[in-house]
């Protein structure tokens, strides 16, 4: 008994000290295995501890069985010891005597383990000799018991202080997580910089090799991958990677709103691209948790590895209570750029509508009431409540622009901006820039992020006048905005979506440019949903006098000047013109009259090209006017296309610089500039 004293004072490890206890014992009591159990009433099971055994016996460490068929579990609970001398003829514990049946055992001696304060377990012994236990050996071992229950409630003690502290430790480690992720949460609106700080915190209690962050797109039903943080990976997993949300594991936790751990082979089971690249990655182990805020989901946190089976449920438990920080984090952050997105559009279509309002070339209304204007505002009015793509066509001058601000006005979006981009007056290089906009550092010179023109004109029209001068290799980005409603600006890959009605103008032949591949069929296919002509001013000469009195009220008023009458034969004179620069030419010719004019009499300075009446038909003119007259008609047919195989300077016959050269000596310029 001294030396077991000494033995059990010396070994706090339970195995050690059953190891140790059973040499000593074998000196005075027969025995082939000693084992230590103790009861789960919580499971209702009695669980084996450790065991020391000179046979291979069924009976392991870990081994649980119930209370009910225990014999453990009758010591237990009668607190008195129990020796079984034939346990062949003991027919009580159907399970656990048919475990120690099958190794041979044949006699069994069972003592409680009870201290002072508590019922610990039970220890027992058992012999492949029947009988093996007598009184002498009983009163011994229930000595051997009572000194053993002592140091077994210590172990038990000391285990459950270390785990205790072991837990206090982890929640230590687990709230200094959450306070520095919640410091990372207030230094930082950046999602890159976000997880990559959020990455760096859970490192140290979750081992994991990737992090990312995706947020939900709930109109598109779809996730987009927003940032990730994966050193090891081989690049096929980037930013802005976008994936639906049906058949990955991700859309899962979207719909269900709980975390997910996924393993192994249940990767397999999801079938969607993305899933495949993380299998190809080699991540072989996931943790994803939602992104719920009060108002929506927002989309997903995700840790995976490139070992099976690296996260438990108290790592998702964690993971989760991190996500709710970040997930009103992100929503935070997302109102900010939205909001700064906003207020960036705002400022950017105040300047824009500055410059309308002060723009010169403006119509407050069409004027005109013959029957080819008609005919044109019917078409007007008809495709007006519509969303479709509208092109008009028309000689230069002939008031297309008023057509455009028209079926603005007319359309559901007319409490939205009506945004104008003339395509012939910007450089080539810049035009793509003017469209959809850059990022900073796009380009040299871009020193600032700039919002395109389909950005400002969300919601509402977008009017393109000259578009049949988009260049060829822009033109693809213009069809993709027309048909899928989104684009990239310059020097960034993240989708802008927007909501665009389109207007295009032009005065050129788009058809022969088609077919001369001039410009993409698609395209041309895209724009000329609903064409619109907009007849020249010399088809609708009944509407020359309303024009002349409106230009002339018009800048009569702005001039502070006062028009009271225009005389009939210059009325009429006016009438007869041709005006190959159309309405626009007649405004300017009105806008000199009201300046040179005197009196409440118009007196309009009729036009240098003016038709038959002043001569006769067979009148010789000076060689100079017939070559100014030729060219004139010549430009006029082209609408003052000089260059190219249908061109003005072909149609002469002469070189482009030539006929450039001759129109500059003869004074002939494009009306309207």
């Amino acid at each position: 008994m001294l030396q077991v004293s000494e033995s059990i004072a010396s070994h706090r490890d339970l195995p050690e000290l059953f190891r140790s206890l059973a040499a000593l014992l074998h000196r005075l009591v027969t025995f082939d295995f000693i084992c230590l159990t103790l009861p789960d009433p919580a499971r209702g099971i009695v669980k084996v501890h450790v065991l020391e055994s000179s046979f291979p016996t069924r009976f392991q460490p870990g081994l649980e069985i119930p209370m009910q068929d225990s014999v453990r579990q009758l010591v237990w609970e009668n607190q008195r010891p129990l020796v079984i001398s034939n346990l062949e003829a003991d027919t009580r514990f159907p399970i656990a005597g048919d475990l120690l049946r099958q190794d041979g055992v044949k006699s069994l001696c069972v003592l409680p383990l009870t201290t002072a304060h508590r019922r610990v377990g039970a220890m027992g012994l058992g012999s492949v000799e029947a009988s093996a236990y007598d009184a002498a050996d009983l009163e011994f071992l229930r000595q051997v018991a009572a000194q053993v229950a002592v140091a077994v409630d210590n172990a038990l003690n000391s285990q459950s202080a270390q785990i205790y502290q072991q837990e206090l430790a982890r929640e230590r480690d687990r709230l200094r997580l959450l306070l520095e992720v919640n410091n990372a949460l207030v230094s930082t609106l950046d999602l890159h910089q976000l997880l990559r700080a959020i990455s760096a915190c859970l490192r140290r209690v979750m081992n994991h090799d990737y992090a990312s962050l995706a947020l939900y797109e709930p109109a598109a039903q779809q996730l987009r991958l927003h940032a990730l943080e994966f050193p090891q990976g081989k690049g096929l997993l980037q930013e802005e990677m976008t994936f639906p949300i049906e058949g990955t594991p991700s859309g899962q936790v979207i719909v269900t709103r709980q975390p997910l751990i996924i393993t192994g082979a249940d990767l397999d089971r999801y079938k969607a691209a993305v899933s495949q690249l993380v299998i190809a990655e080699g991540l072989r182990s996931a943790c994803i948790v939602p992104l719920i805020t009060a108002n929506r989901t927002v989309g997903t946190l995700g840790l995976s590895s490139l070992r099976p089976g690296a996260f438990t449920q108290e790592d998702a438990d964690l993971l989760m209570r991190v996500a709710n920080q970040v997930a009103i984090s992100i929503e935070n952050a997302l109102a900010y750029r939205e909001i700064a997105e906003l207020k960036n559009q705002l400022a950017d279509e105040k300047l824009y509508l500055e410059e309308e309002i002060r723009t010169e070339y403006t119509f407050e209304e069409v004027v005109g009431e013959s029957p080819a204007l008609k005919r044109v505002l019917s078409q007007v009015e008809t495709v007006a409540p519509t969303d479709s793509s509208v092109l008009i066509l028309g000689e230069t001058g002939t008031g297309k622009e008023v057509i455009a601000r028209a079926i603005h006005d007319l359309s559901p979006r007319h409490n939205r901006t009506f945004v104008k981009v003339n395509c012939a007056a910007i450089p080539t290089g810049l035009l793509e820039s003017e469209l959809f906009g850059h990022e900073k550092g796009a380009f040299t010179g871009a020193i600032a992020q700039k919002v395109g023109r389909f950005e400002l004109a969300h919601g509402g029209t977008l009017f393109l006048d000259e578009v049949g001068d988009i260049p060829l290799e822009l033109q693809p980005k213009l069809l993709r905005v027309l048909q899928e409603k989104e684009f990239e600006r310059l020097g960034s890959t993240r989708t802008q979506r927007v909501d665009v009605r389109v207007v295009a103008a032009t005065n050129r032949d788009l058809t022969q440019m088609v077919e001369d591949r001039l410009f993409r069929s698609d395209l041309f296919y895209r724009l000329n949903v609903f064409p619109i002509v907009v007849p020249p001013l010399r088809d609708r000469t009944e509407d020359v006098p309303l024009l002349v009195r409106y230009f002339a009220q018009k800048h009569a008023r702005r001039m502070d000047r006062r028009v009271e009458s225009i005389p009939s034969e210059e009325m009429e004179a006016l009438t007869r013109y041709p005006w190959p620069g159309n309405v626009r030419e007649l405004e300017n010719l009105i806008e000199r009259a009201v300046i040179l004019s005197r009196g409440p009499t118009l007196h309009v300075p009729l036009p240098e090209n003016h038709p038959a009446g002043d001569a006769s038909p067979t009148s010789v003119v000076t060689l100079e006017a017939a070559e100014r007259q030729h060219i004139l008609r010549a430009l006029q047919e082209t609408h003052w296309v000089i260059a190219g195989v249908n061109g003005a300077a072909a149609r002469l016959g002469m070189k482009r610089t030539t006929l450039q050269s001759r129109m500059s000596k003869l004074g002939i310029s494009r009306p309207g500039r």
